[in-house]
C-alpha cells in the first residue's frame, strides 16, 4: 500500500501539490486562511484521498484520465466547467468530470473524499454485467436521485474505512472492492453502458467448450485478482460469449462461479488450518473476501455451518 500526506498554509505549495498528485491546475482566490489538508492511501490502481480545506479554493484542471469521485462531507463543492453552476453538498456524491476532459471549479470550505480508479475497469464490469462492449461514456456526472448518492458515497465509505485501512488487506481483496465500485458507479451514474443483444459470433462461440476451458482457467488462477475479461481472453473468446455460455450451461455468471470456487477454497483452507494459527478473516481476505460479514452468509448457504464453526473444529489437530 502507498500512502502519501500533505498538509500547508501557503497557495502556492498547494498548487504545486495538487498538480503533481491530481493533474497540472491553477488554483485562485484570496482567502485568510489557507489551510489545506491531504491524504492518500493507494493499492494498485484503487486511490482514496481525504481533503479538508478551510476556505474558498477556485481551480482550473487539465483531464485526470480517471473516474474521479467526489463525496463531500462539508461545506460545498461548486462545478463550474462549461458555464455549469452545480452545486453539491454534504451527503451527496458525485463525478467531478470525465476522464478525459478538463474541469473547472471552487471548493468552498469543504471536507471531502475522492476515490479514483482506471476507466478500464468500468469498461470490464460493463462488458462483465450487460454485456456492454467499447469504452464507457458517461453521459451525466450526478445520480438520478438521493439512494443513488447513499449508495455509491457508502460504498466509497466501506473503501476508505475497510479495505484500504487494512494494511494487510490482499490483492484479491482489493481487486473485488475496485470492481465493486465500478459497478455501484455505473448502477448510479448516468453513461452509455446498456444491456446488449448477443451477436451472431458472440452466440456461435457460447457452447460447452467455452464453458469447460472457462471454468478450467478459473479453477486453475482463483487465486489470482483476475475477472471477465482475463477469463475471455484465456479461452480466446469475447466476454459476452463467456457470459453466454454459464448462462446457458451453468446457469450462472463467470464471475459467480468464481466466488464460488474461491469460497471452496476457503473451506478448504479452514479444514485444513489450526485454530490457534489461523482466523477467518484472514482466510476470508486471501481469497478476496473484504466483507466478513457477506463472506460468512456465503459460506453459510453452501456449507450449512458458518466459517468459524469450521476452523474451531479443528481443536484437535
Amino acid at each position: 500500500m502507498q500512502t502519501l500526506s500533505f498538509r500547508s498554509q501557503n497557495l502556492e505549495e498547494t498548487q504545486e501539490f495538487l498538480s503533481s498528485a491530481y493533474t497540472p491546475m491553477r488554483i485562485g482566490g484570496r482567502p485568510r486562511e489557507t489551510g489545506a489538508s491531504i491524504s492518500r492511501r493507494q493499492v494498485d490502481g484503487l486511490m482514496i484521498d481525504k481533503l479538508d480545506f478551510d476556505y474558498t479554493m477556485a481551480y482550473d484542471a487539465g483531464s485526470l484520465g480517471k473516474v474521479c469521485l467526489i463525496t463531500v462531507h462539508r461545506g460545498s463543492m461548486v462545478d463550474l466547467t462549461d458555464g455549469r453552476n452545480d452545486v453539491c453538498g454534504p451527503g451527496e456524491t458525485y463525478l467531478i468530470a470525465p476522464p478525459d476532459l478538463p474541469y473547472l471549479g471552487e471548493v468552498r470550505g469543504a471536507r471531502y473524499t475522492i476515490a479514483m480508479f482506471d476507466p478500464a475497469l468500468l469498461d470490464d464490469v460493463a462488458a462483465t454485467g450487460s454485456g456492454h462492449q467499447g469504452p464507457v461514456r458517461f453521459t451525466g456526472q450526478f445520480p438520478a436521485d438521493r439512494e443513488g448518492h447513499r449508495r455509491l458515497g457508502s460504498t466509497i465509505a466501506f473503501l476508505r474505512d475497510s479495505v484500504l485501512a487494512d494494511p494487510d488487506a490482499g490483492p484479491l481483496v482489493v481487486e473485488t472492492a475496485a470492481r465493486h465500485l465500478a459497478a455501484v458507479t455505473l448502477a448510479t451514474l448516468p453513461t452509455t453502458a446498456a444491456a446488449d443483444e448477443p451477436g451472431l459470433a458472440d452466440s456461435r462461440d457460447a457452447h460447452t467448450e467455452t464453458l469447460r476451458r472457462a471454468m478450467a482457467y478459473i479453477e486453475d488462477n482463483a487465486h489470482r485478482p483476475i475477472g471477465l475479461a482475463d477469463i475471455a481472453t484465456a479461452v480466446s473468446v469475447t466476454p459476452r460469449a463467456v457470459q453466454y455460455a454459464f448462462r446457458r450451461h451453468a446457469d450462472t455468471t463467470p464471475l459467480a462461479h468464481l466466488r464460488r470456487v474461491r469460497l471452496g477454497r476457503a473451506h478448504t483452507e479452514l479444514l485444513d488450518a489450526a485454530p490457534h494459527s489461523a482466523s477467518v478473516s484472514a482466510v476470508a481476505a486471501r481469497w478476496g473476501f473484504a466483507h466478513a460479514g457477506r463472506f460468512a452468509a456465503g459460506y453459510r448457504e453452501i456449507y450449512g455451518v458458518s466459517p468459524s464453526t469450521t476452523l474451531h473444529g479443528n481443536r484437535h489437530r
